[in-house]
Formats: C-alpha cells, structure tokens, sequence
C-alpha cells in the first residue's frame, strides 16, 4: 500500500467552490481508499491505496466533479514526494508560512522563468520536479502581482502545510 496526498485545486469552505470535507472523505470511502482522512478545510486528503497515481488521480476527479458538477483539479504525491518537496524547498531561509510550493500535474517547462509575470523585486523563484516554489516578499502572497501562467493549473500549498502533510502521510505509510 501507497500513502498518498490529494491536493485539490480551487475548493473552499464557502462560495462556488464549495466542498466539504466531510463530503471528501465520503468520496474517498466510494472510491474504495484505504484510512482515508482530510487535513484542514483545504481540499487535502491522505489516503492508503495499492493502485498507481494516474488511474487514482482520474478516478478523484472523476468523482469530484460529479459530485460538484465543475472540474477539479487535483494533484496527487506520495508520503515520500511530499517529503522529497519539503526538502526541495529552496528558500528555507523564508518563514514558512511566506513560501508556497504550486504542484503541478507536470515538470515545469524549462521556460517557465521566461513566461512569469509582474515578479517583484524581492520575490523569488525555483523551479522543483513537479513543483515551483515562490517565496513571496514583503507584500506576502495575498497582495502579490506574481502571474506564473504554468502553474495555473495546479495548486498551491505554503511550506507550514508541506510539511504537516508530509509528516501525515508518512505516519500512514
């Protein structure tokens, strides 16, 4: 069995993307994943199972947007990709709370640093395997302009989260 992460892009606890957790871990149990549990009301959920990352990722979405009618997106990590993440960190000389890790279903493109948009002065960039780390400046993530077109499809997490979901999913595994 395979501990893995969940990252599910763009659900909230209010709005139009609202999604419970507690209708989360149903899915999860639909779908046959093994001590399924949810991690902050943030669309992260940890889960056992013996089936490979791909067919599993599918069949989450697959299930989320019946359920919600509207696609999401999710990403998915092993408990050791979440460790590997955690330590990939670049800029561990940001408080946590300050560096996002944006996963992706992908690498990165090689050019991804070309396209970045509107980069202040004081934030900085990394690219990981499947990730791209940001760690914002002064103005924080909340106020920044960053536009990183590649990541657009993928969600983010700061490193505080990286690294309870890591601890999580490695106790499971």
């Amino acid at each position: 069995m395979t501990a893995y992460v969940a990252l599910l892009r763009g659900v909230n606890l209010v709005g139009k993307s609202t999604l419970k957790m507690s209708d989360l871990k149903a899915i999860a149990d639909e779908l046959k994943l093994e001590k399924a549990r949810t991690y902050i009301a943030s669309g992260n959920l940890l889960f056992l199972s013996d089936r490979k990352e791909e067919p599993l990722r599918c069949a989450l979405q697959a299930a989320l947007q019946a359920h919600m009618a509207k696609s999401v997106g999710v990403m998915l990590r092993t408990a050791t990709e979440m460790g590997g993440v955690l330590k990939d960190n670049p800029f561990t000389d940001k408080p946590a709370n300050q560096v996002q890790a944006f996963f992706m279903n992908e690498p990165p493109p090689t050019n991804l640093l070309e396209t970045v948009r509107n980069q202040a002065d004081d934030e900085r960039i990394a690219i990981g395997a499947r990730e791209v780390f940001v760690a914002y400046g002064e103005k924080g993530i909340g106020r920044s302009r960053l536009k990183i077109p590649a990541a657009d499809a993928g969600t983010a997490r700061n490193m505080n989260t990286v690294a309870k979901l890591a601890e999580l999913a490695r106790e499971m595994s």
